[in-house]
């Protein structure tokens, strides 16, 4: 019979409690009967940090995001003559340039859209929520079109 989840997480804990600082405890490794360490318990530890976006990497493009999003916005909001429907176009695609340079940061680190699977477990993402974020996407592409398209 298998382990439940909880079974697994009280098995680690145990491995995990006979290290000390410098590697597995002495003491711990005599097992009961007075065996040595050759039959017990190899514990696997990882060294390496889990990978995160640095600020190098969050800086440029929140800032490309920021100047992208008052480009789009101010000429929407103010109507700013002739060349607003060109400046607030251009905003947007900056914003989009700017998400789409995020996704890709935060891919790269590990991260995924909620309700999709990670990279590496090698599940089908669900059709479902890929429509859903295909409606949302195509939603928020045509309004900022028809709202640009208005300032003419």
């Amino acid at each position: 019979m298998e382990a439940g989840p909880r079974d697994r997480e009280q098995q680690a804990q145990n491995e995990l409690s006979r290290l000390s600082p410098d590697g597995p405890d002495e003491a711990a490794d005599l097992l009961a009967d007075g065996s040595g360490a050759d039959d017990a318990v190899e514990v696997e530890v990882e060294l390496r940090p889990p990978r995160r976006l640095r600020i190098w990497q969050l800086a440029p493009i929140v800032g490309l995001a920021a100047v992208g999003s008052l480009m789009f916005a101010f000429p929407l909001a103010f109507g700013s003559g002739d060349g607003g429907a060109v400046v607030a176009m251009l905003g947007l695609l900056i914003s989009c340039c700017a998400a789409g340079w995020g996704m890709m940061a935060a891919r790269r680190v590990g991260h995924t859209w909620p309700g999709l699977p990670e990279r590496t477990s090698g599940d089908r993402p669900d059709w479902r929520v890929i429509a859903l974020y295909v409606v949302v996407a195509a939603v928020l592409v045509t309004l900022a079109v028809w709202r640009v398209a208005r300032l003419r």
